[in-house]
């Protein structure tokens, strides 16, 4: 049983910054692939990125960066020059196993609203 709890969402201005922070509490978190993933209203959920256990990720947008710390069982989303667009729910899911595919996520948090004005 993995608990998540994501922090850091907010209301910012286009071409701010903001850093979301995933809380796990969990026995071996440094065994655990690592997502975040993103739902805008009236989309489907997208991939923002992923880290795996040894701190290799995939980020498709070089304005984010995923990063993690093991010792304190902490998943980080840096969003930099943030548009409109990225307003949505994002959300950290923890699995076994590495995967751009949030299908392979078993472990999910509540999400926190990303809501950036122009």
């Amino acid at each position: 049983q993995v608990l998540l709890v994501e922090s850091g969402g907010g209301l910012v201005q286009a071409g701010g910054s903001l850093r979301l922070s995933c809380a796990a509490t969990v026995r071996a978190f440094s065994n655990l692939a690592m997502g975040w993933f993103r739902q805008a209203p009236g989309k489907e959920r997208e991939l923002v990125g992923v880290i795996s256990t040894s701190g290799g990720t995939y980020v498709p947008d070089s304005r984010f960066t995923v990063s993690r710390d093991d010792a304190k069982n902490a998943v980080y989303l840096q969003m930099n020059s943030l548009k409109p667009e990225d307003t949505a729910v994002y959300y950290c899911a923890a699995g076994p196993v590495l995967s751009r595919s949030d299908r392979q996520y078993t472990s999910w948090g509540q999400g926190t609203q990303v809501t950036v004005s122009s």
